[in-house]
């Protein structure tokens, strides 16, 4: 795409509103180039926002994540539904870009225009995302997607932040990944919104299952609080998709009649509101890094002089002169 029609950003969301997947990628990409259209393109995005729902898939690498994601869109485009998945993968050390891409392991989808695949990575970022998803999704929603599915990159005890990103959050366990017990480790646990048990043809499936319904049943829920499921799948063989897809409209009604789902996008604004703010407080941090103020500043902490919250707030006072 030229740099002239990269500038035309009214243009631009036009076109991806349209469904033209170029329009919808140049985008993307200039959310995660942090481009200086990125606050015009959201200004722009921002009235086409707020009807896709969004749906974040998570669990320890080796569970299934990509298949089940893959079967999940086969049995959401049956439906007739608009799909996108926002892939986060490990970074490359020498790109920085995607590393396992998963537009490989999604071919099956490749020549559907209703369904929408982007790998992006996870460039160092915690949490089984990356730091500019937020800002992906609402390219996506713009773009007319009904359901946006984001598989996080299978980090373990970080990935929780997924939580906070999704309208549902699906959680996946396989069997011979290790005793049961290591998910609530993980602190999957107290995420997950319905919990699936994925290659429950191996041996083994149903004992994860009995596991993770005593763990559940330990958790102390209000009256009225929703109770996540437990689903069997073979996402290699499509088998139990038609439940999951089942159990997520269910938990969509409950968050519509409970005022959970206003809730947990509130939050999610709020965060990612304040992700944006401290970011730009840390990138005038960075212009600071090389004044002597924080040289001195550190010299005396380390000498016992002040301390470190009287030293920050000195330092912060800096910017407010």
């Amino acid at each position: 795409m030229s740099r002239r029609a990269e500038q035309d950003v009214p243009g631009l969301v036009e076109r991806a509103r349209a469904g033209e997947a170029r329009a919808v990628a140049r985008l993307i990409s200039l959310v995660e180039d942090e481009s200086p259209l990125l606050r015009e393109v959201m200004a722009a995005l921002a009235p086409h926002t707020g009807n896709a729902q969004v749906i974040g898939i998570t669990g320890s690498p080796g569970v299934g994540k990509s298949t089940s994601t893959n079967a999940l869109v086969s049995e959401l485009r049956a439906s007739g539904k608009r799909v996108g998945v926002l892939a986060v993968d490990p970074s490359s050390p020498f790109s920085g870009g995607a590393l396992l891409g998963d537009r490989v392991r999604m071919q099956d989808h490749a020549l559907d225009r209703d369904v929408y695949i982007r790998s992006m990575a996870s460039r160092g970022h915690l949490g089984g995302l990356a730091w500019t998803t937020p800002q992906a999704l609402r390219v996506l929603d713009a773009a007319g997607c009904d359901v946006i599915l984001v598989e996080t990159v299978g980090v373990g005890q970080s990935e929780v932040e997924i939580a906070g990103l999704a309208d549902t959050t699906m959680v996946l366990l396989a069997p011979g990944m290790g005793d049961g017990i290591q998910a609530a480790k993980a602190g999957i646990l107290e995420i997950g919104d319905l919990y699936v048990v994925n290659k429950a043809d191996r041996d083994g499936a149903e004992q994860v299952r009995r596991d993770l319904r005593s763990m559940l049943a330990l958790a102390e829920r209000p009256e009225g609080a929703w109770r996540p499921p437990i689903l069997m799948t073979v996402a290699q063989k499509g088998e139990g998709l038609p439940e999951v897809v089942a159990a997520i409209d269910d938990h969509r009604s409950w968050l519509d009649s409970s005022g959970e789902l206003a809730r947990r996008r509130s939050r999610r604004a709020r965060d990612e509101i304040e992700a944006i703010a401290v970011t730009a407080l840390r990138s005038r941090w960075g212009d600071v890094h090389g004044r002597s103020e924080l040289d001195e500043l550190a010299t005396a902490v380390v000498a016992g002089r002040t301390d470190p919250y009287a030293a920050a707030d000195e330092l912060l006072a800096t910017f407010t002169d």
